[in-house]
C-alpha cells in the first residue's frame, strides 16, 4: 500500500490497519463462507434449505471482478459435488494455486467496456444454463463489473453499438443505476434474463454489492432478479444527458420500439420463474465501512460513519469531505481528536478533459485546496477493487501539505481538475495509493483521519 503521505504520517501503521480491515471485510471467499454451508446433505444458503439428495446436478456460474474468490468460497463448501460451470472475470485465472474444480471453466472478459471475450464467455455460460433441468441446482456468484463481463446483446444490436453506448454513458456522468437501466433493455442476460435462461433449474445467487444501497436489480444489471424499470425509463436517461442523437442508431431504434410495445420487456416481479430463485447480499460497502471503524476504535480513534450513500460529482464530493476533515482537525467537531470518519458510496465524473484518472483520484484532488495548511490530518480515497477507472491506482492521499508541495513542483489542482488529470497530479507527488488488484469490489471508501 504505497503513498508518500501515508509513509510520512506519524500514525501510518494505524492508517494502513484501518484500510486493511475494510478490505478484509470485503474478502469474497469469507463473504461466501458466512452465507453458505453444508450440514450433512443439506445446503444452507441464508434462510434457504436445500436437500442435495434430491438434486441431480450442481452447476457454478458467475461474473464480476471478485467472481474467482467468490467461486472458491462455493467450492470450499461443495467441492466435487459441482458438476460444471463457467466463471467470467476481468483477470486471467491463477490456475494451480486455488481449489477450483477442474470442471469449472474460468474465462475472461472486458471491463469497463465489454469486448469479444465478454461475448464469447457469456455465450458459453448461457449454453451451459440452457442444458439445465428442473432437478438441477445452479449456484450463481455476482460482483461488481458483471455488467461488462456478462454481455449478450439483443440479436439485432452489435457489440460495437454496446461499446459505443457504454463509452458515451461513462463520459456523461450518468449514475450506475441509469447506465444499467439502459444495459438491461439491450441485453438478453440482464434484468432477470439469466434467471429466465436457467429456468426451470433451482437458482441461488450470492452477490457482492458494488452499488450504493445494494439494490439487487442494479448490481451487475440484475441478471437473476426482477426488473422494475421500463424502456421508457431507459429513454428518459438518454434524454436526460442529451444523447438521443449521439447513441448508435440500432440502440435508439430498439429503445423506441420497446417503448411502443414492439419488444418484450425485461423480466418483471411476480413472474413464476422467480418461485425457484433466491438472491442474497453477502458483502457490501457498509460492512467494510463498519469493519474499518471497528479497527479504528480498537486503535484509539473516535469514530463516525458519515454515510454509505456518497454520490454526485467527484470533485465536489472531495471539496465537501475536505471541509468535514478541516473542521474535525481544527475544532474537534463532529468528533474530538484523534478521529476517524468514514464515507462510502460511488461518485461520478463528467469528463471535460483528456487527462488520466478515476473518480477516487478526482475526489482526492477536489479536497486538496480545502485541506491546505491543516495540521495532523489525512484524507485517503480507496476503490476497493484496487483500480480506480482505467488506472493502476486505488485512490490517493491528501494532507494539509499537499497543496504547498504541489506548488513547489508547478502543479495547480484547478488545472488538473479541468483536464480530469488527477492521476498525474498525485503521481508527481508520489501520493497515488497503490494496492494492486484486491480481488474484491464493494464500491469506494473515503477515510478522514485527524490526530
Amino acid at each position: 500500500m504505497q503513498a508518500n503521505s501515508i509513509m510520512l504520517c506519524p500514525r501510518r501503521e494505524h492508517v494502513q490497519a484501518v484500510i486493511g480491515a475494510a478490505l478484509q471485510a470485503a474478502d469474497p471467499r469469507e463473504a461466501v463462507h458466512r452465507a453458505l454451508r453444508l450440514v450433512g446433505s443439506t445446503l444452507e444458503a441464508g434462510e434457504q434449505r436445500i436437500d442435495l439428495a434430491g438434486v441431480e446436478r450442481i452447476f457454478l456460474v458467475g461474473a464480476g471482478k471478485a467472481v474467482e474468490n467468490m467461486a472458491i468460497g462455493v467450492a470450499d463448501v461443495l467441492g466435487e459435488r459441482i458438476c460444471g460451470g463457467v466463471l467470467i472475470s476481468k483477470y486471467a485465472p491463477a490456475h494451480g494455486d486455488l481449489p477450483m474444480p477442474a470442471v469449472v471453466e474460468r474465462l475472461t472478459g472486458g471491463h469497463p467496456i465489454p469486448n469479444e471475450d465478454s461475448l464469447r464467455a457469456t455465450r458459453q455460460l448461457t449454453n451451459l444454463l440452457q442444458s439445465c433441468g428442473a432437478e438441477d441446482l445452479v449456484l450463481c456468484v455476482i460482483s461488481g463489473g458483471g455488467s461488462a463481463l456478462l454481455t449478450l446483446p439483443q440479436p439485432d444490436i452489435s457489440l460495437q453499438a454496446i461499446q459505443d453506448l457504454t463509452r458515451l454513458l461513462l463520459a456523461s456522468g450518468a449514475s450506475i443505476e441509469e447506465i444499467n437501466c439502459l444495459r438491461k433493455h439491450l441485453d438478453q442476460v440482464k434484468g432477470g434474463g439469466l434467471a429466465r435462461i436457467a429456468h426451470p433449474a433451482r437458482l441461488i445467487t450470492l452477490v457482492l454489492s458494488d452499488v450504493v444501497g445494494a439494490p439487487l436489480s442494479t448490481i451487475a444489471s440484475g441478471p437473476t432478479v426482477p426488473d422494475t424499470t421500463s424502456y421508457a425509463d431507459a429513454l428518459a436517461v438518454v434524454d436526460r444527458y442529451g444523447l438521443r442523437e449521439a447513441i448508435p442508431g440500432t440502440v435508439r431504434w430498439a429503445l423506441e420500439e420497446g417503448q411502443l410495445g414492439f419488444r418484450p420487456e425485461t423480466v418483471k416481479p411476480g413472474e413464476t420463474l422467480f418461485a425457484r430463485t433466491h438472491t442474497m447480499i453477502v458483502g457490501s460497502n457498509e460492512r467494510s465501512a463498519r469493519a474499518a471503524l471497528e479497527q479504528a476504535r480498537a486503535l484509539g480513534f473516535n469514530t463516525l460513519l458519515l454515510t454509505t450513500y456518497l454520490e454526485g460529482e467527484a470533485r465536489y464530493a472531495g471539496q465537501v469531505l475536505g471541509g468535514v476533515l478541516r473542521q474535525a482537525a481544527t475544532s474537534s467537531d463532529p468528533l474530538p481528536r484523534p478521529a476517524c470518519i468514514v464515507a462510502g458510496g460511488e461518485t461520478t465524473v463528467a469528463l471535460r478533459g483528456e487527462g488520466y484518472g478515476g473518480r477516487n483520484l478526482e475526489v482526492a484532488l477536489g479536497a486538496v485546496e480545502a485541506l491546505d495548511g491543516v495540521e495532523n490530518a489525512l484524507l485517503v480515497t480507496l476503490a476497493t477493487d484496487g483500480e480506480d477507472g482505467p488506472t493502476d491506482a486505488a485512490g490517493a492521499v491528501v494532507s494539509g501539505q499537499t497543496l504547498a508541495r504541489a506548488r513547489e513542483l508547478g502543479l495547480h489542482p484547478a488545472a488538473y481538475l479541468r483536464e480530469n488529470n488527477a492521476y498525474r497530479f498525485f503521481a508527481a507527488l508520489k501520493d497515488v495509493l497503490l494496492t494492486g488488484p484486491t480481488g474484491t469490489n464493494v464500491n469506494d471508501l473515503v477515510f478522514l483521519f485527524t490526530w
